[in-house]
């Protein structure tokens, strides 16, 4: 069979014949340099380059999904193995009836140029029929190459990204009678101030064999109370108090052991952060409490020196599987060395989690435990004598909590459902007028809709009882109820805005008043 019929018959029964055939096609949809230049990555060169090198195709039989009952098998085994033109996906598969456009087909056309030594009048007609594909894919296959290779000329590292997050949030508290500040007339005043505070976090990202991660994280804000005291109902997630200076908040080593285990060693490492998934799905982005599964005292957020393990049951793709973590952090041991990470006041933080997750499902059970000097009791009612353990008492806490999740494989109607438990007990005196702290319980339950108004926007509200402890002082001991309602806006892939209110109906930090604010949160990821 010559040349022209085989290639003939391998375009009309084939989709995908190589590599470059799909990068012709996805770039002829690419318009302009920021396009170019997300689409080649340089890792993903690297990755393509060195495939290409060790899986080079010599065989029509290295196709998993080719036969030769097929009516084109033997036009496809002559280009392969005689002139070396087609190559598949990296599975090992062909896709033969994958439908084709012509520019994959000029592809395959110009890849197969190179191993003809002859032009026939027939390759020739296939040619001029091709000449605009072929003209394109030339212009664009040049001009990838002067970017990739300006890109490979300037980039600061062969193994790092970078990526970056900058929130603007402008909020107030309209009814607030608690941690504002001030006293008397001054903090009546500042009841009905708004506030325009910012949190800009920059993640270097390091991978040396493409499954490690080596993450160092700068991070700046200007949060003070009421958005940014841990110890407010309405603390945000993204809130965090550097007096506007720049600070590493994260540093760490993650590498995995085998196919089912990964551990993380590292100086600034939060035990939140070493969970295979935290069971929820409602994500706001807004209220703190609500972003930790209601259940505050096990998800403390606690940072410093540490290290973790987790382990990932390996299953067939789509199958539930069991995931099971734990980790160690001093959250006071990292900052002064005559403390010690390791030293019962340290601030030790033991966090262990069981897991199970399908495909639209999760439920994990967990369980931390506190030493002198770590925090419980984020996000609540309570004074802040019991937001950090006393370390001069030797006061320990045992924190357990159990959350699931469920979420409709596609958008519609139905909202995802997300519902967290906590209680932590505090044992160990504060003072001699305050001789223990009980116990702290939380819950929360969460509803959130996917593709609201327009595809990417998500809309949801949450409610749920903020930790109050029990059999401690009365500011501590009462409950009190906490709603969120938010809309997030997608204006760009990369841009989003978030308006959001928060309701307490009987805020017993504020003497048992009810108690609202809101905030407008614009976040920038680059």
């Amino acid at each position: 069979m010559k040349f022209f019929q085989q290639l003939l018959l391998a375009v009309a029964g084939t989709g995908l014949l190589a590599p470059l055939g799909a990068t012709a096609n996805e770039l002829s949809s690419l318009n302009g340099s920021a396009a170019i230049n997300d689409y080649m990555e340089q890792q993903e060169i690297d990755e393509l380059k060195a495939w290409r090198s060790q899986n080079q195709v010599t065989s029509v039989n290295q196709f998993s999904d080719v036969r030769p009952t097929d009516w084109a098998y033997q036009a496809l085994s002559n280009l392969v193995e005689k002139y070396g033109c087609v190559a598949g996906y990296p599975n090992g598969t062909y896709k033969g009836g994958q439908a084709m456009t012509r520019f994959e087909a000029a592809a395959l056309l110009n890849a197969c140029l190179d191993r003809v030594t002859e032009v026939t009048d027939e390759l020739q007609r296939l040619m001029d029929e091709f000449k605009k594909e072929l003209a394109v894919l030339k212009g664009r296959v040049d001009g990838l190459e002067a970017k990739v290779g300006t890109l490979e000329a300037q980039q600061f590292s062969t193994t790092t990204k970078l990526r970056g997050e900058a929130s603007f949030i402008i909020g107030g508290l309209p009814n607030n009678n608690a941690t504002v500040g001030g006293t008397g007339a001054d903090r009546n005043n500042r009841r009905n101030a708004t506030t325009f505070n910012y949190d800009y976090r920059l993640s270097f990202d390091t991978s040396y064999t493409g499954k490690d991660l080596l993450r160092g994280r700068l991070r700046s804000g200007n949060f003070t109370a009421p958005f940014g005291s841990s110890s407010n109902i309405f603390h945000l997630d993204k809130a965090t108090q550097t007096d506007s200076d720049v600070r590493i908040d994260r540093l760490f080593y993650t590498f995995p052991v085998g196919n089912e285990v990964k551990l993380t060693a590292g100086a600034l490492v939060r035990n939140t952060e070493l969970l295979s998934f935290r069971p929820q799905v409602y994500d706001s982005g807004l209220l703190d409490f609500f972003g930790l599964s209601g259940a505050t005292g096990t998800y403390n957020k606690a940072t410093g020196a540490g290290f973790g393990f987790q382990w990932k049951q390996k299953v067939k793709k789509g199958n539930p599987f069991l995931t099971f973590d734990a980790s160690y952090i001093s959250s006071r041991g990292f900052e002064n060395s005559s403390i010690g990470a390791f030293s019962e006041d340290s601030g030790i933080n033991v966090t262990t989690q069981l897991g199970a997750r399908g495909q639209n499902w999760g439920a994990a059970l967990a369980y931390r435990y506190g030493s002198a000097g770590s925090q419980v009791g984020r996000d609540g009612n309570m004074a802040s004598n019991l937001i950090t353990l006393n370390t001069n008492t030797g006061q320990s806490s045992n924190s357990v909590s159990i959350g699931a999740f469920w979420q409709p494989t596609d958008a519609s109607w139905m909202p995802s459902i997300s519902a967290g438990y906590g209680y932590t007990n505090v044992s160990g005196a504060v003072s001699s007028t305050i001789p223990n702290q009980g116990n702290i319980q939380s819950w929360m339950v969460g509803f959130q809709w996917k593709d609201v108004f327009q595809k990417g926007n998500n809309a949801g509200f949450a409610f749920g009882q903020a930790p109050f402890a029990s059999n401690a002082s009365a500011a501590n001991s009462r409950e009190s109820l906490l709603w969120e309602f938010f809309y997030k806006y997608q204006v760009t892939d990369k841009i989003s805005i978030t308006p959001g209110i928060f309701y307490a109906p009987s805020y017993q930090a504020a003497g048992g008043d009810s108690t609202w604010g809101g905030v407008i949160q614009t976040t920038f990821r680059f």
